[in-house]
This record gives structure tokens, sequence and C-alpha cells, in this order.
């Protein structure tokens, strides 16, 4: 089994990221070659080496041409140091002078997704530097840039793994900004920035088809940082919720050194956060981050093979599949067409499909149609969806399914052929069950009890 490992010592970033893939073996040229099937201009990817602490890495750098003709102070780091973080420089700076002394000055302009993330009604920002600047800004839509990555010709792994990330960036952004999802919108340069580092981490996945991924505790840093809320502290609110379930530490920097963009691909790829483990280390990236500092601001990616019996896909009691779930609120179909739904679903290839009662806007009772499928059916379930439901749209999420093999045994006795299921654990034998159809149909035969039915089953599978 191939696992690819993050050792998030020194938190993660979008370019980060990208920086480590690249140094972990990601041909450059070709992850260029697939971004460029977003069809978007003005932008530009280089890789340099460089060295933090002595150690050697890439350093994944954004170049948006003279895309610059907007302010990056609403969201700077707040440590009194004009170095960004992680971010992609865009040449804009201010005079000492102009910022207080518990201000750092403007840094360059980060990629951290909540310094671009604001309030789609509002074309002002307020500058903490003592006086008020405003600005026109032209930004992008989460639907926009949705709509972007499903319309291009990337790969189906790197489509579903792009909407996944940035889906869980405008989630958490809504949830902070108090706002619905699909109003949540980026600054340009911060939506091309975000757009390059989410989508090119997503085809690196896709390119390196790793069997599992494991995570290590996440560095989120410290001090303090200025968003759209004001001056908080680390982590930023947008981290705090992308980071739920995570294990992490802070305050091993001083600065932010987890963004949102990192957090969010983390929560999207990585099957397991660890500790420790036996393993033997095949090959090692390292990511370059942008602050030079007295602790390494470094991203190690590695290639691992895992000693233990538990982890190899091989002897792992259970078995691992990527799955799509696809899911549609409806408020607005009947019992008996939500029934129809549900059959044409399961007929277009539906692995599993569950419907949920919730509570929609203006307080109208609601369905959440939830769907599991493999990739192989999801344009006909796609399909389905669109025309049997009265859904103009519905979300798509990669998930894994962890499920113990099951057996089938059939038996053709007096009473007719039933059949029985067994599930087990590794070679462990955990229960049997007879099916329904075939219990209810000799019940219903022989005018007795389903339990009665069942006992009859079990018995003639005994004596097979």
């Amino acid at each position: 089994m191939k696992t690819l490992h993050f050792d998030c010592f020194a938190g993660i970033s979008g370019d980060m990221a990208l920086g480590a893939f690249v140094d972990l073996g990601v041909d450059p040229d070709t992850l260029r070659t697939e971004l460029g099937k977003l069809g978007l201009a003005g932008w530009d990817l280089r890789f340099e080496r460089d060295r933090r602490g002595g150690i050697t890495g890439t350093h994944a750098v954004v170049d948006l041409g003279d895309r610059t003709d907007h302010h990056a102070a609403d969201i700077g780091p707040m440590d009194g140091d004009e170095d960004s973080g992680h971010g992609h420089e865009h040449g804009h700076s201010h005079n000492a002078s102009d910022t207080p002394d518990h201000v750092s000055r403007t840094a360059p302009e980060q990629e951290h997704s909540h310094e671009h993330v604001h309030d789609v009604q509002s074309n002002t920002h307020n500058q903490d530097h003592g006086s008020t600047h405003e600005h026109s800004h032209s930004k992008t839509t989460w639907k926009e840039i949705r709509s972007l990555i499903t319309g291009s010709s990337l790969s189906e792994g790197a489509k579903r793994r792009a909407l996944d990330i940035f889906a869980r960036i405008a989630c958490a952004e809504a949830q902070v900004h108090g706002m619905a999802e699909e109003d949540v919108a980026f600054h340009e340069v911060g939506a091309m920035d975000s757009i390059i580092d989410i989508v090119g981490a997503a085809v690196c996945l896709d390119l390196l088809k790793p069997d599992r991924i494991t995570c290590s505790e996440v560095e989120l840093g410290g001090g303090m940082v200025r968003c759209a809320h004001g001056i908080l502290p680390v982590p930023a609110p947008a981290t705090v919720i992308l980071t739920r379930g995570m294990p992490v530490r802070t305050g091993g920097f001083p600065k932010e050194m987890t963004t949102p963009t990192g957090a969010a691909i983390l929560a999207s790829c990585v099957d397991e956060f660890i500790s420790g483990g036996s393993f033997r280390e095949i090959k090692t990236g390292y990511g370059i981050g942008t602050r030079k500092m007295d602790k390494p601001n470094l991203l190690r990616i590695s290639w691992r093979e895992e000693s233990n019996a538990a982890s190899t896909e091989t002897e792992a009691p259970w078995q691992t599949e990527e799955l799509i779930l696809m899911e549609a609120n409806i408020d607005d179909m009947s019992g008996e067409a939500l029934g129809f739904l549900m059959e044409s679903l399961f007929a277009a290839g539906a692995l599993d499909l569950t419907f949920t009662p919730c509570v929609m806007k203006k307080s109208r009772p609601g369905t959440i149609v939830s769907v599991l499928t493999g990739a192989e059916k999801l344009n006909a379930l796609r399909e389905t969806l669109f025309r049997r439901s009265t859904t103009i749209g519905f979300r798509e999420t990669t998930v894994r399914r962890l499920s113990l093999r099951r057996e089938e045994e059939r038996l053709d006795a007096d009473y007719g052929e039933t059949r029985r299921k067994t599930v087990y654990y590794g070679a462990e034998k955990l229960r049997s069950k007879i099916e329904f159809e075939d219990r209810a149909r000799l019940a219903r035969e022989r005018g007795i009890p389903l339990e009665e039915a069942e006992r009859i089953i079990n018995d003639g599978f005994a004596g097979k």
C-alpha cells in the first residue's frame, strides 16, 4: 500500500503543499499543463530551489503579472514582520510610519483564504492604518469558481478533490461571516492564487494516487492575525472550523503557520492522523515557506511503506474505497414522488440512498436526498437527479467508505431457494443473516411468524 504522509511540524499552506508535491516527484510541466485546462489567463507557476534551516526544498511561486490593483492590508500578519507567511507577493508596500506600533506593516499578499473572502455586498475595506481607503474590487464567488472547475477538462478525480477543498473553505467562511455559501466571494487576485493552490494540490493528489494518506499533529502557530473580524489570535476563525477533529497544537511559532487553504487540503484528503507507528521511509519532499525564522518553515511530505499489518490493504480486516456522496435539499416533492425517485436512483446505480428530514428556508419542511456512488455511475445519477427530482442543483463530496467483507450462500430446499449473507472481520466470522424476502416468502406460504421461518431456513443451512 502506498501511504502519503504529511508532516506539518511547521504548519501547512497551499503554496507549501505545491512545493512539497513537486519536491516529492510531481512533474512541474505536467502540473502546469493540467492547471492550464482551467482556461485561466494571467498567471504563471514557477518552482525555485531554496533552503530553510539548512534543509533544501522547493518553493512554489504564483506570478500574477500586473494584477496588483488592490490592497492586501485587510488581513496581514500581526507579528511585527513584513514577511508574509506562506503567500504570494504582489509588490504592494506601505511606509512604516503609516502603521500603529501594535500592528505590523502590510505584508505582501498572502495565500490565506480568510484574507480574500468578504461579504459580497461590501465594496470597501477599512484598513487599520489610521485612515480609510475605498476600492472597488473584482470578486469571484464560490458559485463561479465551482462552475469554472466543473466546466474544465481536468480529470474527474482532480475536479472532485478541488471542489471538495473549495467547498470546505466556502462553508467555513460562510459560518464565520454569517452568510450563505453561494455568496462567499474572493478578490480577483485572491481567487486566482487560491484557485492555483487548491486545484494544483488536487491535481498533484490525483497524479500521485496514494492508497492512504496520513498526517501528523498540525502546528497552527501563534501571535495575532488581522481579518475581517478585527485583530484576533491565531488560529484565524476559518482555520478553527476547518481543523475541527484534527490533532493540533499552538505556540510552536510566533506567527500564523496553518492557513485555511492548508487546513482545507488536510480536511479533504487525510484518512488518519497519527502520532507514531512502524514504517519504512521511501521518499521525502520539502515545501519551502516564504518566512525566514529561527525554526525552519517547511512542510514535509513523504512516501511510506508501513510495516504494521493493519495498515496494509491486503491484510486489513476491512475494505476501503473512494466514493462520491451526492446531496440535494428538496422541499417541493410529495412522498410518492420521493419514493419513485428512490427507485430511479437505485436503478441508475446508486450504492446507497437515504432520505433525511430537514428544515429549509422560510421554515419549510424538506428532505435531504443523499446518494452514494462510484465514479462510473456518476453521470447517470446526475441525470436522474435532474430529470426525476425538482432539484436545480446538488452537492458532491469525495468520501472514503470502509466496509466489511460479505459472502452470500444459497440453499435450494423444498421451500424454494433461500439466501444467507455472512459478514467477516478479516478471517473472523461475525454474523449471518437470512435475506428478508426469503424469510417473508416462507412465512406467508406456511402462515408462520417471521422468526420461525428464519429458524427453518437456518436449520437447512446447518444441514447443508
